[in-house]
């Protein structure tokens, strides 16, 4: 057979392998390296694990999983006892009888592998095992499986073992940082508590002071008065005194606070401990006067602060506007639609604005607009009223059109041209005209007033070559 060739290349027919065959060259033993770490990888076993499990399939499957021939099983044998025992040395072996045929051709089969390592022999072993019989690769998968199973557990144990150690390690830590807290906490409400006695303790010791010395000026005059009050009961003339005494204490230390806080501003503010007047003050610069005085002016009525870079108009700040989406959309246009002056048609490449004058009686615009099937573009303004000969009459119609390359709507140029050297209104920014996507949700917003004037509600569609754009839009306003 094949794998007999195999054991028994590079012998003599001996079992005797040749003097000069016996070096192998380092090309050799690489690739024999190379051939182990081969099967390593491919069996997923190392060689003596494998051959582990190969001589334990054979020893329990043989006769019943497969039956190999007869001399695959002489030869299985034969690389099992080189494994085990070694080369075959006859002095150590028994003899066999003459008519034990089995055992003299086992001697021999073992015989003819000669001095053929370890590690060849095993490996030839699980060759000729997994080519003689197929349910050797599925028995060595399904250990390969059960292995790295158990490897597996065995990661997460030292997983879940090490987590464990690292908590209680975490535990452990924690615990000391609390008791080295709660420690330095005690010793410095300790320390705090001794204060606060050595404090109390120097302000008694302080009051007894204060009170011994001021009681042995009055002490006569407070028993005095005390036996005029009382004077056939010495207990109540001892208490009466005693009243007195904490009163006058009480007085004294009120006097005492007041004259520091007096010296204390005296301090802060050296001008007004000194004199008001002296025999030079009258003596004054006259230029020095007049600098005095406009300064002071200047101090109690301040230059307005204007809030735009041009200066116009007002003294009024702008405050940014709350703005939110809901996605009620079709009920809202369905709404809208009831009503014809809240649908808008916006021509393509146009710009349309609505001019909402702010009311007497409301202090919050608010304002929903939506379209349908396309965005459109969106920004809110605010027109200051503007002079025109002292007056200026505001519009309240409704969205004017304007022209995209002016800038301006029709009715604007139109004022602007015949109303030449007037004044016009400045408008304020409120809300950047950016593309909306009003037709997937119901945009909203509202802006508080921030003084009296007319709202420009832009509608931009001049992005637009082609389409014309519907909106439902409502505006209101709020106290």
């Amino acid at each position: 057979m094949a794998t007999e060739e195999l054991g028994a290349a590079g012998s003599d027919g001996l079992g005797r392998v040749p003097e000069e065959d016996r070096a192998e060259p380092p090309a050799q033993e690489e690739q024999e390296e190379e051939e182990k770490g081969r099967m390593e990888r491919d069996w997923g076993f190392s060689l003596e694990e494998l051959f582990g499990l190969a001589l334990k399939f054979f020893k329990e499957m043989n006769g019943k999983a497969f039956n190999p021939t007869y001399e695959e099983t002489l030869r299985l044998v034969a690389l099992q006892k080189q494994v085990l025992l070694g080369p075959y040395n006859p002095s150590a072996c028994a003899d066999v009888g003459f008519f034990d045929v089995l055992g003299s051709d086992r001697r021999k089969e073992w015989a003819s592998l000669g001095s053929m390592a370890k590690e060849d022999a095993m490996e030839d072993f699980v060759k000729l095992l997994n080519s003689c019989c197929s349910l050797f690769s599925p028995y060595v998968t399904s250990h390969k499986i059960e292995k790295e199973e158990q490897e597996r557990r065995l990661r997460e144990e030292e997983k879940r073992l090490r987590a464990e150690r690292e908590e209680q390690e975490r535990q452990k830590q924690e615990e000391e940082r609390r008791l080295k807290e709660e420690e330095e906490r005690r010793k410095q409400e300790e320390e705090e508590r001794r204060n606060q006695e050595a404090n109390r303790l120097l302000m008694v010791e302080q009051k007894r002071q204060i009170m011994a010395a001021l009681n042995a000026q009055t002490a006569a005059q407070f028993q005095q008065y005390a036996q005029r009050q009382f004077p056939s009961s010495p207990d109540q003339q001892r208490l009466l005194v005693q009243q007195l005494q904490e009163q006058h204490y009480q007085q004294y230390i009120q006097q005492a606070y007041q004259v520091q806080q007096k010296a204390f501003r005296n301090q802060q503010d050296p001008d007004r401990a000194a004199p008001l007047s002296s025999p030079h003050s009258d003596v004054k610069n006259t230029s020095s006067q007049s600098d005095s005085l406009q300064s002071q002016e200047h101090k109690a009525h301040p230059k307005p602060c204007g809030l735009f870079i041009d200066g116009k108009p007002g003294d009024l700040p702008i405050l940014a506007p709350s703005m939110w989406t809901r996605p009620q959309i079709k009920e809202f246009k369905e709404k809208m639609a009831q009503d014809a002056d809240s649908v808008i048609t916006v021509g393509r490449g146009e710009v349309l604005t609505v001019r909402v004058p702010t009311h007497e009686d409301g202090s919050y615009l608010f304002w929903e607009f939506a379209t349908d099937h396309y965005d459109i573009g969106f920004g809110l303004y605010f027109e200051w009223p503007g002079t025109e000969n002292g007056t200026r009459a505001e519009s309240t119609g409704g969205p004017v059109s304007e022209n995209p390359e002016a800038g301006q709507t029709e009715e604007e140029r139109g004022n602007s041209e015949s109303q030449t050297g007037s004044s016009l209104p400045h408008v304020s920014e409120v809300v950047p005209i950016y593309r909306r996507d009003s037709h997937e949700e119901v945009y909203a917003g509202s802006h508080q007033y921030p003084g009296h004037g007319v709202y420009l509600l832009k509608f931009d569609n001049s992005y637009s070559l082609w389409r014309t754009k519907v909106v439902y839009y409502r505006v209101y306003y709020t106290r």
